[in-house]
């Protein structure tokens, strides 16, 4: 993929524009942080050559001076709630972001448990991390939030709260996903320092939309997209557009606590320290794009694979019609239709052509490789071999697995496991490979291709098996697949 943005002037602006926002306060500045810290791999979608960890490394240039205390609702907790592109509780993911902050050198000073009604579950999340050593604070529901000024400015709103004893002037707020709580928390610390004398600030940091480019632009639709089951919508903010003339972009949640917000800063301070949304944030992401055609077409790519992931999900009942409707208008606007991905339009001919379930894979060098179910493979498996080879130099007609070492895991899936599908998935197939690849040497340099296929994008003809699609994702593949399932599951 042609780079459109550079990471490394993101990485140096960045971080110096957190300083300045610093020094505009006295001892503190509480940094809401949105998005994905580790692992934001929509950002490095749809701005080619960002890096997934950009974020994180911008925070370790400051982390001499910062700490991070990660926010989680107790609802969140009570339900079990669970992200989505890991698989994992919201419970888990703070213990994951504990240990994936401290193992590269960042202090974690506190976690925060929002909206705590003596939850069963809550109270052990909270005994379990304190027998860690893990400080833990509470932060209570508040009547009527965020529009009773008076009881949230005052001794029984976040006064209430208790305070986060903070040892750094960048505090950094962050959560295992929205919801959380994270600009309460921020906002219940503002009146707590201001009754104890000590000058902080808030900031807000959110990648997307991006604050300084066109309102339809490809890279915001695209955020549109990835958040139509939040139902956010791009907008843009009128209160900068009247205090500064200026057309700048926003999302319609900030901008509609806004006068809220402005509100409780002036029952803290009297008086609101910014006249906008846009106002309250740092990004520079905007200003490190250097090939804004490449944004706009990995952007565009990105809307289509969040329009099938959506589709499939609806298949599944995981998501509502409506946010179908939504990324299709989104698609209308970026004017694509599912036949601009190479992919999806390759593996469709193929399955016709075949009249069985297909799949197809660009890879680096734009080749497009096809694929169809057999009677040994699935048409995802079939996909892996036939990529590998073509990586590798290996010709199309040599087996790197021999029918004969595929039968007997048949036999074991069909007779011994009781799998009705004897055809081997993507993890089963790269199994067998690996053990070719102990004596035969076109396995072996199929095997070492596996890094190259980072990127690449794939699509199939039906709805994977989650072993699949885990699989792909492990690879880095960015998978789409047509809303079709094999055998209908009502259960």
């Amino acid at each position: 993929m042609k780079i459109g943005f550079d990471n490394e002037k993101y990485l140096k602006i960045q971080s110096e524009h957190i300083k300045e926002r610093i020094g505009h306060f006295g001892d503190k500045l509480y940094l809401e942080f949105g998005g994905k810290l580790f692992d934001d791999f929509h950002a490095s979608r749809v701005l080619p050559g960002f890096a997934p960890d950009s974020k994180l490394r911008m925070l370790m240039q400051l982390a001499d001076m910062a700490e991070i205390v990660i926010v989680i609702n107790a609802a969140d907790i009570e339900k079990n709630k669970i992200r989505g592109d890991l698989g994992i509780t919201y419970e888990m993911d703070v213990l994951r972001l504990i240990a994936e902050f401290e193992n590269r050198g960042m202090f974690v000073g506190s976690i925060v448990i929002t909206h705590y009604e003596g939850q069963r579950g809550a109270k052990q999340f909270k005994e379990k991390l304190e027998k860690r050593g893990i400080r833990v604070y509470l932060h209570y529901t508040i009547e009527g939030y965020p529009a009773n000024i008076p009881l949230i400015v005052s001794p029984e709103g976040f006064g209430k709260n208790d305070y986060i004893e903070t040892q750094r002037p960048l505090v950094v707020i962050t959560a295992p996903g929205p919801g959380s709580g994270k600009m309460a928390t921020c906002l219940s610390q503002l009146y707590h320092d201001n009754l104890r004398g000590i000058k902080a600030g808030y900031a807000k940091f959110e990648t997307f939309p991006i604050w300084n480019i066109p309102l339809k632009h490809p890279v915001n639709l695209a955020y549109e997209a990835a958040t139509a089951d939040l139902n956010d919508v791009n907008m843009i903010d009128p209160f900068h557009l009247e205090a500064y003339g200026k057309t700048t972009v926003n999302y319609n949640r900030d901008i509609e606590i806004f006068p809220v917000l402005a509100a409780i800063f002036e029952g803290i301070y009297g008086e609101c320290m910014y006249k906008s949304p846009t106002d309250m944030g740092v990004n520079m992401a905007g200003n490190c794009i250097i090939d804004d055609e490449a944004c706009c077409e990995a952007s565009r790519m990105e809307i289509i694979r969040r329009y099938y992931q959506t589709v499939n999900k609806v298949v599944k009942d995981e998501a509502s019609q409506n946010e179908v409707y939504k990324i299709e208008l989104l698609m209308k606007q970026a004017k694509i239709t599912t036949a601009d991905r190479k992919v999806t339009v390759a593996a469709r001919k193929r399955a016709e052509e075949m009249e069985v379930e297909a799949a197809a894979i660009e890879l680096p060098d734009g080749t497009i490789i096809t694929s169809k179910t057999s009677d040994l493979l699935g048409a995802s498996a079939a996909l892996l071999m036939n990529a590998l080879k073509y990586l590798a130099g290996v010709n199309h007609e040599i087996h790197l697995i021999s029918p004969g070492a595929i039968r007997p895991i048949q036999e074991l899936k069909t007779r011994f496991l009781g799998s009705k599908n004897p055809r081997l998935h993507t993890d089963e197939v790269l199994v067998a490979l690996s053990t070719s690849a102990y004596e035969d040497e076109n396995a072996k340099r199929a095997l070492e291709q596996l890094p190259n296929l980072s990127g690449c994008q794939v699509h199939t003809t039906v709805m994977l098996s989650d072993v699949d699609i885990k699989i792909f994702k492990k690879l880095g593949v960015d998978l789409t697949s047509e809303p079709v399932q094999t055998v209908k599951q009502w259960y």
